[in-house]
């Protein structure tokens, strides 16, 4: 596949921008979408000089979204980076609507009837849909529901925790607590985290290449649910594809 367009949901996040910008940068992706509550302004470093023109940004409302807007683009890729935490969405009911609903109809939104239509999500490693914790549980019934869409190629990044992560003037105190426990855990572990710079790199890659024509160095393993196949994508394996060249 060449010229290939690409839409990226939650392209303000912390992994989201990284993304932007490679996708912008990459000359496989002659069109690209930035969809959300909010949009890059252009003359932000993420948007490389001289990509603007293959750029396209719509703000959206999710809670009624224009679904031929978003069919309209007819998107070879979807990429969803987005995401929030419980404290800066407010409450739980908040938190799994952000987390999981805005993103589960948005990728039925930008659904078409492609028959190579790609769906890249970004999860994390400790997502388990039984999970008694909200954030692990948030995911994993993320991950089910995307997968129960039927994309014809559904990749599932699954990282440990994410480094290098600009929040802005979001406090995160868990996370700054927990960190040093994470870099000594590092050294025993690749499965333990990753920069936000190689998560966006590799799922640049993955959109590009597909689940099926992965390398080695992604560690991808065919998974099912509900009789729908689709790839996952561990930490080690963001850290190795982020490694390749297209």
């Amino acid at each position: 596949m060449t010229g290939l367009s690409a839409l990226i949901v939650g392209a303000t996040g912390a992994t989201g921008r990284h993304l932007l910008r490679e996708v912008l940068s990459s000359p496989h992706f002659t069109r690209v979408g930035e969809f959300g509550r909010r949009v890059t302004p252009l003359d932000s470093p993420y948007v490389p000089e001289g990509a603007k023109e293959k750029l396209k940004q719509e703000v959206v409302d999710f809670e009624k979204l224009d679904v031929e807007k978003w069919k309209e683009g007819n998107w070879d890729v979807v990429f969803i980076t987005m995401g929030t935490s419980k404290k800066k969405a407010g409450s739980a009911a908040a938190f799994e609507k952000i987390d999981r609903e805005y993103v589960v109809n948005a990728a039925k939104a930008a659904r078409t009837t492609s028959p190579t239509q790609r769906l890249v999500y970004v999860s994390v490693n400790v997502a388990n849909a039984s999970s008694w914790l909200l954030y692990p549980r948030s995911k994993g019934l993320t991950e089910q529901e995307l997968v129960s869409i039927g994309y014809p190629d559904t990749i599932i990044f699954r990282p440990g925790a994410l480094t290098g992560a600009d929040r802005g003037n979001e406090s995160r105190p868990l996370e700054k607590i927990s960190l040093p426990l994470m870099n000594l855990y590092a050294h025993f572990s690749d499965e333990a985290q990753v920069s936000v710079t190689e998560v966006a790199k590799a799922m640049l890659i993955a959109g590009h290449l597909g689940g099926s024509k992965l390398p080695p160095s992604a560690k991808a393993k065919k998974e099912i649910f509900e009789g729908k196949e689709f790839v996952g994508v561990p930490n080690s394996g963001a850290v190795g594809l982020a490694k390749e060249e297209l």
